[in-house]
C-alpha cells in the first residue's frame, strides 16, 4: 500500500458543500453493530509550523467522527449540534499519517446525544475525546 493509498473498506465521505471541504478529504467503513469508521490522512494542508497536523485538525476530526456516529444512529432524521468537545491530546499527527476515530454512542436521548471515543495511528491512541450534542429529528415522512 502506497503512502496515499486508502485502506480497504473505506470509501470517501463526500461531506459537502462548505466547511469540511477544507478540513478533508474524510472516509467512512461500515461496521457490524457500532458506528462508522470515519477517517482521514494527514495531508500538507493540515500542517502546522512544526509539521505536524495542527491541533485544530484534529479537533475537527474529533467533532466531525463523534457528531457522525449520532448522525447514524437514526440517518438521516438525525441532525446533531454540537454543545460541548473535549479532545485529550497524546502525540502528534505527522504528514501522511492515516487516522481512524473510533466512537461509541454512549447515551442517545430525546434531546441531548452522549459520545466518547479515541483517534488512533494504527494501534497508537493520538487522541481520546468525548461530545455532547443537541438533537433535533426531522419527521417521517
Amino acid at each position: 500500500m502506497g503512502d496515499d493509498a486508502v485502506p480497504d473498506g473505506f470509501v470517501p465521505a463526500g461531506f459537502t458543500p462548505g466547511f469540511l471541504d477544507h478540513g478533508g478529504p474524510y472516509f467512512l467503513k461500515e461496521r457490524d453493530g457500532a458506528p462508522r469508521l470515519v477517517a482521514l490522512r494527514i495531508g500538507t494542508h493540515h500542517l502546522n509550523y512544526g509539521d505536524a497536523a495542527h491541533g485544530g485538525v484534529v479537533a475537527t476530526f474529533a467533532d466531525v467522527a463523534l457528531s457522525h456516529a449520532v448522525f447514524d444512529a437514526e440517518r438521516p432524521r438525525l441532525k446533531p449540534s454540537t454543545i460541548t468537545l473535549q479532545v485529550n491530546y497524546l502525540a502528534a499527527a505527522m504528514l501522511g499519517d492515516w487516522l481512524e476515530a473510533r466512537v461509541r454512542l454512549d447515551r442517545l436521548g430525546g434531546r441531548t446525544a452522549y459520545t466518547s471515543g479515541e483517534i488512533a495511528r494504527g494501534e497508537e491512541v493520538i487522541a481520546t475525546m468525548t461530545g455532547v450534542f443537541a438533537i433535533r429529528r426531522e419527521r417521517k415522512g
